[in-house]
């Protein structure tokens, strides 16, 4: 596990990454003075809420399930982040999508995204214009916005998704969930009696659900 500044034009942001996904030369693209390895499976990209930072995945251990698993990861500080690690600062879309897309470009799968509220809807959106392999979003804000919605319905997500919704949410309501899963085919796993980070409340499940959801996203194929 290896914490160092990732940098993308003017922004310069902290990212926690697997070893697993570099290595000394190898063929690949470059980051950080190392070389990216070829041939490895989808990277996980995580995309924190905007309360939290990159170290919340850190906290409930599901970085070192995936190392346990071989599986390679980059979890990021975005400049939407009131705590992020990374500067300078914005919530505007289009630059935090740009970090995505720059991280993403590092290795030779499209990335698995996993994006918690604000997170979420990062994510949904890099999928709607860049491959990806996979969805896990818990509770994504702002999902249901008339762009999206229109995009959603001429089919410009076709991949494996998950959604995560805790029943205490106090900022996200479950109609929302449903409606969303609906519109994009995906599955709706229930948290009940978690709020609104519901991987806090049940991280043994959130590793899991993970898990199950990079399984298929392996055969998966996307547009």
């Amino acid at each position: 596990m290896i914490e160092e500044d990732f940098r993308a034009g003017k922004f310069v942001c902290r990212i926690i990454r697997s070893s697993l996904a570099y290595s000394e030369g190898i063929s690949g693209g470059k980051y950080g003075g190392e070389e990216i390895k070829t041939g490895i499976g989808s990277p996980v990209i995580f995309l924190h809420g905007y309360a939290f930072t990159s170290d919340i995945w850190r906290e409930i251990n599901v970085l070192e399930h995936l190392i346990r698993n071989d599986i390679p990861y980059v979890a990021v500080d975005m400049p939407y982040g009131k705590k992020s690690k990374c500067t300078p600062h914005t919530g505007d879309f289009e630059p935090n999508l740009t970090i995505v897309k720059e991280l993403a470009s590092k290795f030779d799968n499209p990335p698995v995204l996993v994006g918690a509220s604000l997170g979420g809807t990062i994510a949904l959106r890099y999928s709607i214009d860049y491959p990806v392999n996979g969805l896990l979003l818990i509770a994504p804000a702002r999902a249901l916005e008339k762009e999206l919605i229109e995009k959603y319905g001429n089919g410009h997500v076709n991949i494996p998704i998950r959604i995560i919704y805790g029943t205490k949410d106090s900022l996200i309501s479950k109609q929302e969930m449903i409606e969303l899963s609906k519109l994009l085919n995906a599955e709706l796993e229930v948290y009940e009696g978690a709020k609104h980070p519901a991987y806090l409340d049940f991280p043994d499940r959130f590793k899991k659900d993970l898990l199950e959801l990079y399984g298929r996203t392996r055969s998966a194929k996307p547009d």
